[in-house]
């Protein structure tokens, strides 16, 4: 198993930025494809970004690109999700999930077999 803790989240005023962090522990990070997804009040959950188990590809949801980026740094099992031009609409609980199933980047949720607990990112107006 492996044990995924996001963190960063907070209030922000739309058009800012925020960098959410998902630090993994108890298996070798750098054997997992990881992705985040996002549930926003009375939505489902979405898909928002993913990323290989090299950090070399990664793919976005279309309504996040040129906006968000994601990456990892293995030797500090860690995985970012900078985010910029932040809109309304970004608001959600974010989380990291994790899996071995796969080696690049996939925006399927069922696909993942490990999630964090979520952090809440707030957009005001």
């Amino acid at each position: 198993q492996v044990q995924l803790v996001e963190s960063g989240g907070g209030l922000v005023q739309a058009g800012g930025s925020l960098r959410l962090s998902c630090a993994a522990s108890g298996r070798t990070f750098s054997s997992y494809a990881v992705g985040w997804f996002r549930r926003a009040p009375g939505k489902d959950r979405e898909f928002v970004a993913a990323i290989s188990l090299s950090g070399r590809s990664t793919y976005y949801a279309e309504s996040v690109k040129g906006r968000f980026s994601m990456s990892r740094d293995n030797a500090k099992n860690t995985v970012y999700l900078q985010m910029n031009s932040l809109k309304p609409e970004d608001t959600a609980v974010y989380y990291c999930a994790a899996t071995l199933r796969l080696r690049g980047p996939d925006p399927d949720p069922s696909k993942y077999d490990y999630w964090g607990q979520g952090t809440q990112v707030t957009v005001s107006s």
